[in-house]
């Protein structure tokens, strides 16, 4: 018998601030809290824990090309012991090339940025990426407009 799969990425009642403060590492942490500030000030979205792992602000609803749909957070990340992973827009890759250049150091998988520090990489890049991301996700910038490669 076929049982519907849950989706683990859900927002939960579990304190972002402990979570935060229980990141082992103090370099990762001290990262974490800059972001956790930085998302904050750019979403205007107050914090909410998705899923064990993940810290996210505000939420979109998404509904793919296959009719699966479901919520996720605006922007959001994880400390996680290798690096940071940041969520951000899927196809942020394709779309913004000019400000991954200036990022610095970093990785990308399908909508996920990999950052080893914060400080290895530019501020302003970061945050415009975020602020994209959100734009897309509320609807004021479409992610179906044409590449403009910045």
């Amino acid at each position: 018998m076929a049982t519907s799969k849950q989706p683990v990425t859900v927002p939960t009642e579990v304190g972002v601030d402990d979570f935060l403060a229980a990141v082992p590492d103090d370099r990762r942490r001290a990262d974490a809290l800059r972001l956790f500030a930085i998302m904050r000030e750019m979403t205007g979205e107050p914090p909410v824990m998705w899923g064990p792992t993940i810290v996210g602000f505000g939420s979109y609803h998404y509904v793919y090309e296959s009719g699966r749909t479901g919520d996720a957070p605006l922007v959001g990340f994880s400390p996680r012991k290798q690096q940071l992973v940041v969520y951000l827009l899927g196809g942020y890759e394709e779309r913004y090339p000019a400000l991954l250049a200036r990022l610095g150091p970093h990785r990308t998988g399908k909508g996920c940025l990999y950052l080893k520090r914060l400080d290895d990489v530019d501020e302003g890049a970061l945050r415009e990426l975020v602020e994209r991301t959100v734009r897309v996700h509320k609807g004021v910038d479409r992610a179906s407009q044409s590449k403009r490669g910045d």
